[in-house]
């Protein structure tokens, strides 16, 4: 299968995981199996490409290497071990010298996996105030800017590919986050908002690269595209 099928096959198979370890009451053990067996489905179908997972001890010999899968085998753990919360996601995607190229999200308590092999159209839009996805725990810093100058309405939900899927979904306009996350929690949600003809960079406009020294990568914006100037000037310091 090419890279596009691959990404959603595998986020599936560990979305399936998930479901049955939580419906057990095993919720605790999430991160670990669904890490454990992404490891071995990645190992076992790209066993020449590298692995940069937030369940795993980070190895540099991925920046030896073009084709580097980042995932993020449970995001939104929280949300995850409160049922019958569906605002959780499993990240897959692989980026190929720094830029996302396959991607899938998987929203397994909605039976969901949206991916780069067949892009989501993307939804009309709606009337009314620009919805604004938000964290419903720790609301970063930029979402008062763009509150302030937008009249953005605010919708609080969990997990960063629940909050990027929304905005593919058509459910909310924006997602925009500063401070706290790191690649695994953007590639494979842009690599599909990409597809989907959102436009996705960092909050200053710049590209989001990937496979950097430091996965540290604090900053996301994922928006319709129509919206982009305007969102992106209320960004802009005062």
């Amino acid at each position: 299968m090419d890279d596009h099928a691959a990404a959603a096959h595998f986020a599936a198979q560990a979305g399936a995981l998930l479901r049955k370890i939580r419906t057990e009451g095993g919720g605790k053990q999430g991160d670990r199996e669904s890490n454990e067996l992404l490891l071995r489905l990645l190992a076992h179908a790209r066993p020449d490409d590298a692995i940069l997972s937030e369940e795993s001890a980070d190895d540099p010999i991925r920046l030896q290497h073009d084709r580097v899968w980042i995932v993020d085998p449970l995001d939104g753990t929280r949300e995850y071990g409160e049922p019958p919360r569906a605002d959780w996601a499993v990240h897959v995607a692989l980026a190929v010298k720094g830029t996302p190229v396959a991607g899938a999200v998987a929203l397994p308590a909605a039976g969901l996996v949206l991916h780069t092999g067949e892009p989501p159209i993307l939804a009309p839009a709606v009337p009314g105030p620009i919805r604004l996805a938000v964290s419903r725990t720790r609301p970063p810093a930029c979402v008062d800017q763009l509150v302030r100058r937008l009249d953005a309405a605010l919708v609080p939900m969990g997990s960063a590919g629940a909050k990027a899927m929304a905005v593919v979904r058509g459910d909310v306009d924006v997602y925009a986050h500063s401070g706290g996350q790191y690649e695994w929690d953007s590639c494979a949600p842009v690599a599909v908002a990409a597809a989907a003809g959102l436009h996705t960079s960092r909050l200053d406009g710049s590209p989001l690269r990937y496979n950097q020294p430091n996965p540290y990568l604090p900053d996301l914006l994922i928006c319709r595209p129509e919206l982009t100037d305007a969102v992106l000037d209320a960004l802009r310091d005062e």
